[in-house]
């Protein structure tokens, strides 16, 4: 497995995100963008890049905040997640960069390109394909879905697939329902998951100690966890005919 951070710029700003592939598959390749928690670009969206990896993609995480950049508590996650969702036309650009970083990387197939989310990540994820990015596809785990973004039939190219709690707080089912509704007459292909009784976070196992930690209502939930994940393997599967 190789893995190493790459520092890039994005107006005159540092960011690093973490690359990781197996350098024994010769060729080609599909690769996975993943965005981080509001939490920024830490340890566990490492892990989840070298799992993909290990399914044979090549994946980056991607930093949406800047090098160095990231949040222990919620307060200055939120702080980080406003900022960055605040400047104008930065989740874009951000994200663009490290798309344009992956379609040029030696072991990845130019174009086949997906994006996968969780929370804040699975927002912007989103975001992303509602602006019509050239994204194969796009995962979102426990992402908000409400949007100011006016989608028409024709502009998501990506096909979508969500999963959420179905006890998230942050995500209610009206929500979900107006997601279902958007996608609909949009015209997308897409695939929604609702799991009863699950909270936000639930892919997370850090989750439950911050939700006990600062009393909000985060949950691990592994069931949920590994189905989600088998799910969107699948889904990568499928797109790339890989």
């Amino acid at each position: 497995m190789h893995t190493e951070e790459i520092e890039y710029t994005v107006d005159g700003e540092s960011f690093t995100g973490y690359l990781a592939y197996d350098e024994t598959i010769e060729g080609k390749r599909p690769a996975v963008l993943l965005l981080h928690e509001w939490w920024g670009l830490n340890d566990f969206t490492r892990e989840e890049a070298e799992r993909l990896a290990a399914e044979g993609f090549t994946a980056f995480a991607l930093d949406m905040y800047g090098t160095g950049l990231g949040a222990d508590n919620p307060n200055d996650a939120a702080a980080l997640m406003n900022k960055t969702l605040e400047t104008e036309g930065a989740p874009l650009k951000r994200f663009q960069a490290a798309l344009d970083l992956v379609n040029g990387h030696e072991t990845v197939e130019a174009g086949e390109i997906a994006a996968q989310g969780y929370c804040f990540g699975g927002a912007v994820a989103l975001t992303m394909a509602r602006l019509g990015l050239p994204l194969k596809g796009v995962v979102s785990f426990h992402g908000a879905l409400e949007t100011e973004v006016q989608i028409k039939p024709g502009d998501v190219k990506a096909q979508i697939q969500v999963y959420t709690g179905g006890d998230d707080d942050m995500i209610p089912a009206e929500h979900v329902a107006n997601f279902v509704l958007e996608m609909q007459s949009a015209g997308v292909r897409f695939d929604v998951s609702s799991y009863p009784g699950v909270k936000h976070g639930f892919t997370n196992p850090a989750a439950t100690g911050r939700g006990e930690n600062f009393g909000i209502p985060l949950a691990y939930n592994e069931d949920a966890a590994n189905d989600a994940y088998e799910g969107a393997i699948a889904f990568y599967n499928k797109i790339f005919d890989f």
